[in-house]
């Protein structure tokens, strides 16, 4: 060979190498020991992170959740089934993560951000851990801004704001979901995104929610996360991290957001069997010790953050299942010392007709009039006293056979707001109609003799009377949230027009005396009208 040759050669064998880099592919490998109800003992991760992710030789994944001294303690997301004694198992050095971005909204996805709706895939999705540190407390600003339910009992008595962490607690079959729905409904004209995750639900009560959603037009503005009860116990273990963790995309975006857990409970329970599968010390009603974490990690993260940071907020509505009422077992009492307040939903109330059935002496917001619109804050007053205070006087009512005039217009009074702020499912209310409904409650507008069929009658056709007739007033009291002297001065004689029979509905008034427009004043503690 030529001279010439061999320098071709080697010019050829140059360029060739010149683009080569060294890579050496080291991955901390170990052995599969055991496999039982998901969970998975492995030998050899010397090096594997807490909360790591696994990959098993088949492609499975898992997450570490128990680190000894020779063993990793790890539990497979999905198709645990699968895997068997023997495979290798490699670490991958990160941690899991989730898909988040406005390709979300309008979908229902797994825990893992995977599509359960049919869609091919999630655009332009940007990937997150599933657990973060939860805001400092610099980054974070007084909650001020309210968040309307659009129902008129939670609204005036139990006021929720932007990044608030309000626990909604009852016994089954009570209307605590119905309230969380309802609230995300009423969020259509709010800028606010909404997600709900379903822990451990029916697949039939998720999928029935979600056509609710569909035809009420909110599923634009909201993510369903499902995380249903014929899924593993892993996948309702991160299903409301993955929600928080889609949340806080939003939160640190700028955007308002709301979160619904339901149900904590069942989370708790998944958390519970997956703790004792992993041999971890059982304690108070076999719960894991960490339990309180469990939970505290997760609702620490609802915040509204300061201005610097980009003042998003989001709002956190943690639901919570008791057994006969029973508000002092272990788990509702850890998510009520973690919130700031919880709506207490009575079952007596229930049964009796009063929906939703917020009990006001239980129910607590910590946050209060300061996230309150001014309006609502000064025409509802005493509502929560008055309230309790007519519930007490029912009681004893049924016993006694001679009530003084001044008990009897006390129990009046109670009836007629008892029937003014019970709603139906799906029918939030505008903040200009709470406003309008109860200053003529509390205002001493009504008339003393009105019949409850006449109350349901101005429930029902007033408000329609209102937007018609004062549209000045109605957008003033929609918009500012104040009740200004001449947005008042409106709203009294549109009240007024109505009872007087200028009003459409008026005809069906039922009144039973022709003196029924005297006014009826309002009482006040220890006081007869």
């Amino acid at each position: 060979m030529s001279q010439t040759t061999w320098k071709a050669v080697g010019a050829s064998l140059a360029e060739r190498l010149s683009g080569y880099q060294r890579a050496v592919d080291v991955r901390s490998t170990g052995k599969v020991l055991f496999v039982g109800d998901g969970v998975l003992h492995i030998d050899g991760l010397n090096d594997c992170m807490l909360g790591e992710m696994i990959e098993i030789e088949n492609g499975i994944f898992a997450i570490a959740m128990t680190l000894e001294e020779k063993l990793v303690y790890a539990v497979a997301l999905n198709g645990e089934t699968s895997i068997s004694v023997g495979m290798w198992a490699y670490g991958t050095g990160r941690v899991l993560s989730v898909p988040c971005g406005n390709g979300l909204l309008g979908h229902v996805v797994d825990p893992l951000g995977l599509p359960l709706d049919g869609s091919d895939h999630i655009p332009d999705a940007e990937f997150r851990p599933l657990e973060m540190p939860a805001p400092p407390i610099l980054s974070r600003k007084p909650v001020t801004k309210p968040l309307q339910t659009g129902l008129l009992a939670i609204d005036a008595m139990v006021p929720i704001g932007r990044g608030q962490r309000e626990l909604i607690i009852g016994d089954r079959q009570t209307g605590k979901t119905s309230i969380a729905i309802d609230t995300i409904l009423n969020q259509k004209e709010e800028n606010v995104v909404c997600i709900y995750v379903a822990i451990g639900q029916k697949a039939s009560s998720v999928a029935q929610m979600i056509s609710h959603l569909r035809d009420a037009g909110a599923m634009e503005y909201t993510i369903v996360v499902n995380a249903s009860a014929a899924d593993s116990a892993t996948l309702q273990y991160i299903a409301p991290y993955a929600g928080c963790t889609m949340a806080e995309w939003y939160m640190y975006h700028g955007r308002d957001v709301l979160i619904i857990y339901d149900d904590l409970s069942k989370h708790a329970v998944a958390y519970r069997a997956m703790s004792l599968l992993l041999h971890r010390p059982p304690g108070r009603e076999a719960y894991p010790g960490d339990v309180f974490y469990l939970h505290s990690r997760l609702l620490e993260r609802a915040a509204s953050l300061s201005d610097e940071m980009g003042g998003g907020s989001m709002t956190a509505l943690p639901i919570i299942e008791t057994q006969a009422g029973d508000i002092s077992a272990y788990i509702p009492t850890n998510v009520i010392s973690i919130t700031d307040g919880q709506i207490f939903l009575d079952t007596e109330m229930f049964r009796e007709g009063i929906r939703p059935a917020v009990n006001g002496g239980l129910s607590v917001s910590r946050v209060g009039g300061a996230a309150q619109h001014k309006s609502i804050r000064k025409v509802a007053g005493k509502l929560r006293l008055e309230l309790a205070q007519y519930r007490e006087l029912q009681v004893f009512a049924q016993f006694a056979s001679d009530l003084d005039a001044s008990t009897q217009d006390k129990l009046k009074y109670g009836e007629k707001l008892t029937e003014l702020i019970k709603q139906r499912n799906n029918s939030p209310m505008p903040l200009a109609v709470q406003v309008a409904l109860l200053y003529a409650a509390t205002q001493g507008m009504l008339p003393q003799d009105m019949t409850q069929r006449s109350l349901e009658l101005f429930k029902e056709g007033f408000p329609e009377f209102f937007r018609a007739n004062f549209p000045k007033a109605y957008h003033a009291l929609n918009v500012s949230g104040e009740l200004s002297h001449s947005s008042e001065a409106q709203l009294r004689a549109a009240i007024q027009a109505w009872l007087t029979g200028e009003g459409k509905g008026h005809p069906d008034m039922d009144l039973e005396t022709p003196a029924a427009h005297c006014p009826l004043p309002a009482p006040t503690a220890g006081e007869s009208k």
